[in-house]
């Protein structure tokens, strides 16, 4: 019983607090004194050797809002965008200056509107004006919709005065559209948007505007909703004039992309996102760094149709970045930074606070890049970016309403590194040449275009053949389609095939198919076998089955090579299979998911490691390591999947190992659709069994376990709610004088559903990552608990908390520290699978801190009601023990408060 008078007499000292350690915490052993927790805003942050930052500035505390855009005038002047307010222009203080930024509400003259313009996630100036990409729902607080406006000062007095509206855009959110940038030769605009942005009609389109799924996987929306309406093309790049008049459509088949950049030699970059409810998917792509050519297409299709970047109708990106969530993409070109940053991205993710440093090399018509964590830290959620008319790097964090602030980091020797000198010299290869000459064919009908693209159909360069089909493409396919059906040389007619399908008339489909089979398989090499199988997969889905007597045929040239040695082969193999319902697929392919059959998807390898992400943001660093503790297999996924389509070839016995594997496949963890997406296979499976076995098939792969949707496994319990954002005092309001009585049982159901026994013991029971909870009632008061769950980063202590070790190489690693020895440090990343350990050798460590981030997930308790909260509390005082006078004591002196 814990009356009010009680309560002041309970320990409540705070040195000992159990902030990190109460939820999801976790112990760490061998800590040498030299950790220490920052102290100030810049202290947090990583940075590359030799850079300094400096805070100028805190929009929130100042009651500005949460910034996420900014550009620099022509007087050097910076100016910003509130995400959902309105704009604000800034001088700032020369570097190394205490002073702080004179900051003014940028108002538009005559406008007498709260907020006259704002809720911009891009802005630009250039041609005298503020260019303003809007992303806003029209509402009566700000009536101005999504669209790209154009401000001017008409009068020359410093104050803007006239709005236009250049292009109106549907769509609006955080896959809305974003960023403005200047072309390379001045003279005109790109604009990127994301995949909740409709495309406008175009003047022209780079990219031809035919594009469809292209997919022979069964095709699965999102089960929870997400961008299930959203088709292709997805997220789109176009180019536009200063006026807004004309536009062209550049590249396409992005999620959501935020930004772009160029370099010294014109070409476009572009840092794309992840669909993290993907996670464990085949079909999931990490964020990642692309190169944006004439006409590019990158895949993106909603749910489980999305491509792979082995498809040979879109492109590879530069590098796979890893899970995040991608703001800003800024060129080093104009830094005073030193010579190593030419020729530099900085790539800035959101989620997990780091600045991405790719160093890029020409590849071929392309780039390859060198990867450096050049700034980071914890919590850091960055926004935007810019290089200012000093040479420094400017960003700002904030985003969804959180805390936002202003830095400045600059090269301490700044000053003998001349203002222009990090601009690269120009390197144009052969194969880049090349490209970019075919590229003028993307833009007319032109009769040099197709012996001109022709050769470089078969060129070992994958950009360069991707923009010759293009070029073809956009030619009129009369002119070809005879070329195409004579060729003779394998990897052009792979290549000429390719289009035809794409282009061609489905009458075509058999003289098509015909001219294909005449490849020697066998003689191909993987990669050219893999862009062959799927220029069939595109001729299917576009054209259809073919007739009877030449499915037989296509059977007989395809079904031999199956099983190959090659598991991504196999993968198209399989959906060309099913689709053509070839005799013994399903024994091969079963065969092969029971084999576990290993899969390197080195397409998608990322130089993020997941497990160094965990510990630097623990709202989405939880859900990777849960993933990782259970990952699921997602090859023996793809093949699940996919004889979810097969109608035929079936026996019970077969049926019997295949309804197995879902049951089995519902213990895994992925992402938040991930068991949605499998229960969502599994139903299409089951409408291909005997009636009378339904029942039968359904229980024995996993119904029961689900719930009534089938998004979600079927928990002890789950919070009823309705939740709300608790704060300390509220909470411990309603909990002070209502804890007699409770419902133990209820209380230990709650333990479980809002992840604490996850990382800690209770009576015996649950994980031993972090403290043993039993005896916490005789230690700490329920305003101590409540204050460590609501406000876990308030109070770290040098007990609990993660580690960042800073490399000599630059890169960073974030882990709870279990023990160290002589030569290395042994380290923990993933709270729910804690006996895996890493080592780092001191020998590669150049400092270390204290993160200042609490491994506790923010709100977990948000999901409960006063009921539940007391429940739960109730259950922590008892230390798991249902005999706990908390439970017995009589109710009588006691007032109960909320319901």
């Amino acid at each position: 019983m814990y009356t009010k008078k009680q309560w002041s007499r309970l320990p409540i000292t705070l040195a000992v607090l159990m902030a990190v350690g109460a939820f999801c915490g976790v112990l760490i052993s061998n800590r040498s004194a030299k950790h220490r927790p920052p102290g100030s805003k810049v202290d947090k942050l990583k940075l590359a050797d030799g850079f300094v930052a400096e805070h100028l500035y805190s929009p929130s505390e100042e009651m500005n809002g949460s910034w996420v855009s900014m550009t620099f005038d022509n007087k050097g002047r910076m100016i910003t965008s509130d995400q959902y307010g309105g704009l604000f222009r800034l001088e700032l203080p020369a570097i190394g200056s205490n002073e702080k930024p004179k900051v003014e509400k940028l108002l538009i003259e005559g406008d007498t509107a709260k907020v006259a313009m704002g809720y911009a996630h891009g802005l630009l100036y250039a041609f005298n004006s503020l260019y303003v990409m809007i992303n806003n729902r029209e509402s009566t607080r700000f009536p101005k919709g999504s669209g790209l406006y154009r401000l001017q000062d008409t009068d020359n007095n410093d104050k803007y005065d006239k709005i236009t509206l250049l292009k109106p855009l549907v769509g609006e959110g955080e896959h809305g559209p974003h960023s403005i940038v200047l072309s390379p030769d001045k003279k005109s605009l790109y604009v990127v948007a994301g995949n909740f942005t409709d495309l406008p009609k175009m003047d022209s389109y780079r990219l031809m505007p035919n594009w469809k799924n292209d997919n022979l996987f069964p095709w699965i929306k999102d089960p929870r909703g997400h961008a299930n309406d959203r088709n292709a093309p997805g997220g789109w790049v176009a180019h536009t004039d200063p006026e807004g008049k004309t536009w062209e459509l550049m590249g396409a088949g992005f999620r959501n992309a935020y930004d772009i950049a160029f370099n010294e030699t014109g070409d476009l970059f572009i840092y794309d996102s992840d669909m993290e409810w993907d996670f464990g998917t085949p079909w999931y792509r990490p964020t990642r760094v692309c190169h944006v050519t004439s006409g590019a297409e990158y895949g993106w299709r909603t749910g489980s149709a999305n491509w792979s970047p082995t498809f040979a109708d879109n492109l590879p990106p530069i590098m796979n970045i890893g899970q995040g969530s991608p703001t800003n993409l800024i060129y080093l070109k104009d830094a005073r930074f030193p010579a190593k940053y030419k020729n530099t991205l900085l790539a800035f993710d959101w989620s997990f606070g780091i600045v991405h440093g790719l160093h890029l090399k020409p590849n071929g018509s392309t780039y390859s890049a060198d990867h450096e964590e050049f700034l980071s830290g914890a919590p850091l959620p960055l926004t935007d970016g810019a290089i200012g008319p000093d040479g420094a790097l400017y960003f700002l964090t904030g985003g969804r309403r959180l805390e936002s602030d202003l830095y400045r980091v600059y090269y301490k020797d700044y000053k003998n590194i001349p203002a222009g000198s990090n601009a690269a010299t120009v390197t144009i290869t052969p194969e880049h040449k090349q490209r970019t000459e075919i590229e003028q064919y993307h833009t007319k009908k032109d009769p040099k275009a197709i012996d001109a693209a022709w050769p470089y159909l078969k060129s070992p360069d994958r950009f360069l053949r991707f923009a010759a089909r293009l070029a073809i493409e956009h030619q009129p396919v009369a002119q070809w389609q005879a070329k195409a059906l004579a060729e003779k040389d394998p990897q052009s007619l792979i290549y000429a095939s390719l289009a035809l399908g794409r282009q061609g008339d489905v009458a075509v489909r058999s003289q098509l198919l015909k001219a294909m089979m005449g490849i020697d398989l066998k003689k191909l090499t993987d990669a050219q076998k893999q862009d062959f199988l799927r220029t069939f997969e595109v001729v299917f889905s576009r054209m259809g089955q073919p007739d009877a007597a030449q499915r037989e045929q296509l059977i007989a040239y395809i079904s031999p090579n199956y099983p190959s040695a090659n598991a991504g082969l196999n993968r198209f193999y399989a959906k060309l299979l099913v689709f053509l319902e070839a005799p013994k697929t399903v024994d091969r392919t079963l065969a092969l998911l029971e084999s576990n059959e290993k899969f390197v998807d080195k397409d998608n390898e990322m130089v993020t490691a997941s497990a160094d992400l965990i510990l630097r943001n623990p709202q989405y660093g939880l859900d990777l390591a849960g993933l990782l503790e259970k990952m699921p297999p997602a090859q023996q996924m793809f093949y699940a999947i996919l004889l979810s389509a097969e109608k035929t070839g079936w026996t019970p016995a077969t049926r019997e190992k295949y309804f197995a594997w879902y049951k089995k496949a519902f213990s895994y963890q992925g992402g938040r659709s991930y068991i949605g997406f499998i229960d969502k296979a599994r139903q299409m499976a089951l409408q291909n069994v005997p009636k009378d076995k339904f029942e039968y098939y359904n229980k024995l792969s996993g119904a029961d376990l689900l719930t009534k949707n089938g998004n979600d496994l079927v928990n002890l319990y789950a919070p009823k709610g309705p939740g709300r954002g608790w704060k300390v005092d509220n909470a411990v309001a309603m909990v002070q004088d209502s804890l007699q009585h409770r419902d133990f049982e209820r209380g230990k159901l709650i333990y479980s559903a809002v992840l604490c026994s996850r990382c800690h013991m209770i009576q015996g029971e649950g994980a031993d990552v972090g403290p043993d909870l039993t005896q916490l009632g005789s230690r700490f008061s329920p305003k101590d608990m409540l204050e460590a769950i609501i406000e876990p980063n308030k109070t770290i202590s040098d007990q609990f908390g993660s580690i960042a070790y800073e490399l000599k190489s630059g890169e960073s690693v974030v882990g709870r520290q279990v023990n160290e020895d002589a030569n290395f440090y042994y380290i923990s990343q993933n709270p729910f699978d804690p006996k895996t350990i890493r080592k780092i050798s001191k020998k590669l460590v150049k400092s270390s801190k204290v993160s200042t981030v609490s491994m506790m997930l923010p709100g977990l308790i948000n999901g409960l009601n006063p009921d539940e909260l007391r429940d739960l509390v109730a259950y922590l005082m008892s230390g798991g023990n249902k005999n706990n006078p908390i439970y017995l004591e009589s109710s009588g002196s006691q007032k109960k408060t909320g319901k």
